[in-house]
């Protein structure tokens, strides 16, 4: 099973990003070797910690482990603006801003430590909350693409306040991954 943990997004900012994906697919990537694949937009989440692959034994104390993480209020993020990482010259990914309330650090620190104790390798990079639009090759980016997401640098695709995120499982694909929540988590006093 290959599995992570992510916050939701609500219908109308997936609205707003589907009409931006939209827009931006139109353009065409360089050269016509060179590949971009977007994400399904049933697919945008706030990843919290990616899990990785584990045998369907540890799913229980994974589990577990989530059921007990909590923080003193819900989260609330701020969706705005796109860009890229690694950078502008040579992007790999391009992306939807967040801005999250100071707790969505602790949130995303806390589920690390808990799975941690099972064995989950920890983080070695900041998180860096964003939604993924994409992935491309290098050099697929073109000039009209890459000015079009310039743009739309502050744009603003909406708000949430949540209270719950999800266990979710991905199976890989020809046609793309597929994504199911296995179960949902509060960890908060309602939003």
């Amino acid at each position: 099973m290959r599995l992570f943990v992510a916050l939701g997004i609500p219908p109308a900012i997936r609205a707003n990003l589907t009409a931006l994906m939209d827009d931006l697919r139109g353009l065409k990537a360089r050269p016509s070797t060179r590949k971009i694949r977007w994400t399904r937009v049933e697919n945008l989440h706030v990843t919290l910690k990616f899990i990785g692959s584990v045998v369907p034994e540890k799913l229980a104390g994974i589990r577990a482990a989530l059921e007990h993480v909590r923080s003193e209020r819900p989260v609330g993020l701020r969706f705005r603006g796109i860009g890229f990482f690694p950078g502008g010259k040579r992007p790999r990914v391009i992306w939807a801003g967040v801005a999250g309330s100071p707790n969505i650090g602790g949130l995303a620190a806390d589920i690390d430590g808990a799975l941690a104790k099972l064995g989950v390798p920890g983080e070695d990079r900041a998180f860096i909350p964003h939604l993924t639009l994409a992935r491309c090759e290098p050099g697929a980016i073109s000039a009209e693409l890459r000015a079009a997401i310039e743009k739309q640098s502050l744009q603003e695709f909406g708000t949430l306040l949540t209270n719950e995120f999800h266990l979710i499982e991905s199976k890989l694909k020809p046609s793309g991954a597929e994504y199911t929540t296995l179960q949902s988590f509060e960890f908060a006093a309602e939003a």
